[in-house]
């Protein structure tokens, strides 16, 4: 049977009374009536835990690799500490925030850092395009906190339901294993809200000369909580005191043909020497409402909070002095998590942040393994007193002197665990919305991707525009129709410069469409120009 009929066959197997086998389902057969959007509270949030699709979706894109990272996979790493400055620009930290971290000037905290690339895998060359990972795991007092984000203080969507369709698209073609401009620009034509990711990406800010001089952010929208249960919204930021500097793609296809592991090899041999890179970390604060005045929701992570509204404040400093000892057992291991939070910080109504709050801890049990928080890295530098019991890999119990080892439950009078005091007053954020699957109202996709446009300088435009016709060049027409329209609708000059470039690729292209002539040309310049050689 060929494999046609084999297709046919499998399909009308499953297919079952008028159904149209092109419609998304579930993989319990549940058509998908919309996958755009998460089930909130009001079309800002917050998501709500019924949300069984986004859940299936996500936990299985969590297994997707086995045992590399899914995303984040090439990485580097390196210990520190941060240094609390007590204040929050000139105010008293804790009149925003009662994490103790912050409270006193000259606090120390250890810490561990992990940069990455977010698509390519783990042994990828360095100098690909591609967002910088920046994850920070504070040991604090009251245990671990992780500020989990990128170095372009964006994202490319808005709700984590789209975050595994977005990533498959910048992957390798399932049947070809082979990354492709027009399965990227497929999906991006059709999301406008990543145009403002795409400006960044792909213009010299997508390829950090090395991670010392690469600027980190959370890029989510979180809460500082005081003591008496007081809430403000907060973006963080790590800004590098090595300055800045990014690469023009020839500059890094000059490096990468002579070193593909530049930057880990930058960071590890600074680091040697004593020059400890630094980074001082600054927050955005916003009251906690809707801001209607603002043309846009501060909660969505495509867009920037304007400095001159939004001041970044200073409140501490991060060094990085000591490499790790063994790569797979500190930079390997390590594990991060948008929902590991302390006393004093929050969640807020983010709709990316609460997806992105589920996959990385259910990605962590998955990839490390169940007890992957008693591994050295990951374990808190305090006591741990929990009920959790067995699982994959557990070498110790949570179990503290004092404490009845029969009881493994909570509440009881035989002597085991107990609630701890509440150090300040709960907040407790009010809704009155309907539940809905929505997107948000004020979308504004490209306003700040043109404003972030025309702020670049002009050699930055010219090698967005250089970078963007190359890949667009490779694409079907409709496509780069699409493109050319959205860059149209973030800046004139943007799109203008974006259709004539792709108008004078074209008599270049082969016909094919979606065919890379220069990929295909290398191919048949490697047949042709290698060496015979015997067999052995």
């Amino acid at each position: 049977m060929s494999n046609e009929n084999a297709d046919t066959k499998q399909s009308t197997v499953r297919s079952t009374g008028q159904e149209t086998s092109d419609i998304l389902t579930t993989r319990q057969g549940h058509p998908v009536y919309d996958n755009q959007n998460l089930r909130t509270v009001g079309n800002r949030g917050p998501a709500t835990l019924e949300n069984y699709h986004f859940l299936e979706k996500m936990s299985h894109f969590d297994r997707e690799r086995v045992p590399e990272r899914v995303v984040h996979a090439r990485g580097a790493g390196a210990h520190g500490v941060f240094e609390a400055y007590g204040t929050v620009g000139s105010e008293p930290a804790s009149r925003y925030t009662r994490a103790k971290l912050f409270q006193e000037k000259g606090k120390i905290t250890p810490l561990f850092v992990r940069f990455s690339t977010v698509i390519h895998g783990g042994h990828s060359p360095e100098t690909l395009r591609d967002p910088r990972g920046f994850a920070v795991k504070m040991y604090t007092e009251d245990g671990n906190w992780d500020l989990v984000g990128n170095n372009l203080k964006i994202f490319f969507i808005r709700d984590a339901l789209k975050f595994p369709d977005f990533i498959h698209a910048f992957k390798p073609d399932p049947v070809t294993n082979r990354q492709d401009p027009v399965r990227q620009f497929d999906f991006i034509s059709n999301t406008p809200e990543a145009m403002h990711m795409i400006t960044f990406l792909f213009s010299p800010w997508g390829i950090p000369a090395n991670y010392r001089q690469m600027q980190g952010s959370g890029v989510n929208t979180y809460k500082w909580v005081n003591k008496e249960g007081e809430a403000v919204l907060v973006k963080y930021h790590w800004e590098p005191l090595q300055g800045i500097k990014n690469l023009t793609t020839k500059e890094a296809q000059t490096i990468q043909a002579k070193n593909f592991n530049h930057a880990t090899q930058d960071l590890y041999e600074a680091i040697e020497r004593g020059e400890y890179p630094q980074w001082e970390l600054c927050v955005q604060i916003m009251s906690d409402d809707e801001h209607a005045e603002l043309d846009f929701d501060p909660l969505d992570d495509t867009k920037l909070w304007p400095k001159d509204q939004f001041p970044w404040l200073p409140v501490g400093r991060m060094t990085l002095n000591r490499n790790p000892v063994n790569y797979f057992a500190e930079v390997e291991q390590s594990a991060f998590g948008t929902g590991v939070l302390v006393d004093g910080l929050d969640f807020s109504d983010d709709k990316m942040l609460q997806g992105r709050t589920f996959s990385y801890s259910d990605t962590q049990r998955y990839r490390v393994g169940t007890n992957y928080l008693q591994l050295p890295i990951n374990a808190p530098r305090k006591h741990v007193a929990t009920n959790q019991r067995d699982g994959q890999m557990a070498y110790h119990q949570d179990i503290v002197d004092g404490v009845n080892p029969h009881v493994n439950y909570e509440p009881s009078s035989l002597g085991g665990l107990k609630e701890a005091e509440r150090p300040g007053k709960d907040h407790t954020p009010h809704y009155s919305a309907s539940l809905v699957r929505a997107k948000i109202d004020r979308q504004n996709n490209f306003k700040q991707a043109g404003e972030t446009y025309r702020g670049f300088e002009e050699w930055e435009r010219t090698e967005l525009i250089f970078n963007l016709v190359d890949a667009l060049s490779k694409c079907p027409a409709h496509i780069q129709e699409k493109m050319i329209e959205m860059c149209y609708a973030c800046d004139d000059d943007y799109g203008r410069r974006i259709a004539e470039g792709i108008q004078q690729a074209r008599p270049t292209m082969e016909g094919t469409e979606g065919a890379s002539a220069d990929a295909d040309k290398a191919v048949k310049e490697a047949a042709e120009k290698g060496k015979d050689a015997k067999p052995y």
